[in-house]
Formats: C-alpha cells, sequence, structure tokens
C-alpha cells in the first residue's frame, strides 16, 4: 500500500501543476474546483493507503472489489472537480457536473460499505 500513497501523491503533484498550467493561460481567471482538485488524492488516497499499509500489519485488508471501487471514486471526483473547473474558468456552469460527483460518492460508499462488512464478519 506504500507504492499505492506514492503513486496518488504523484497523481495530486500532476493535478496542482496541471491546474496551475491551465490557470496560467486563462488570463487571471481562476477556479476554486480547479485549484482544490489536487486535495482529493491527497486526502481520500494518500491517508486511507497509508492506513491499510499499517493495517496490513493486522491482516486486515480488504478485497480486490473495494479497493478497485475505491480508487475510482477518487478518480471520478477528481475528474469531476477539473471538469467543473474547466467550465468555470471558460464561463460557462452545467448541471451535468453534478454527475461525477454523485457517482464518486457512490462508489467510494458502495467501498466502504463493504469493507465495513468485510470486516464485521471477520
Amino acid at each position: 500500500m506504500a507504492k499505492t500513497a506514492f503513486g496518488y501523491l504523484l497523481f495530486a503533484v500532476f493535478i496542482m501543476v496541471f491546474g496551475q498550467i491551465y490557470e496560467y493561460f486563462s488570463f487571471g481567471v481562476w477556479s476554486a474546483a480547479m485549484v482544490y482538485a489536487m486535495a482529493i488524492p491527497l486526502i481520500l488516497g494518500v491517508l486511507p493507503a497509508l492506513f491499510l499499509a499499517a493495517a496490513k500489519r493486522q491482516r486486515r485488508m480488504p478485497g480486490r472489489i473495494p479497493l478497485m471501487l475505491w480508487h475510482a471514486g477518487v478518480i471520478t471526483l477528481t475528474v469531476g472537480c477539473i471538469v467543473k473547473g474547466v467550465l468555470v474558468i471558460y464561463g460557462t456552469t452545467n448541471r451535468l457536473t453534478y454527475v461525477y460527483l454523485i457517482a464518486g460518492m457512490a462508489l467510494t460508499g458502495a467501498s466502504a460499505a463493504i469493507f465495513a462488512g468485510a470486516l464485521r464478519k471477520a
């Protein structure tokens, strides 16, 4: 899981650099969603991966399905923030950006529920 935490850290740095470059060429227009998009992989990626690395010693690891659902949820939330940021910088809005939020929350929630259910059985 330490490799996963490092991967999420690199992903967060890439998102931060992408956001800064995109805003540099947007002629002074910025979006909070674009600025803080890098916080999602940091908070929902690095921290849980480090927690699971510590839990690996206790042999309480989630299965493959909860992990993949969690990764998909984190990526969905991050992409949703970037899309919303791009639209705000462009000067428009769209209601369909909430689909990213709903899907990301559903994926991470399903992952947490499956993992919690597996912990109760053990």
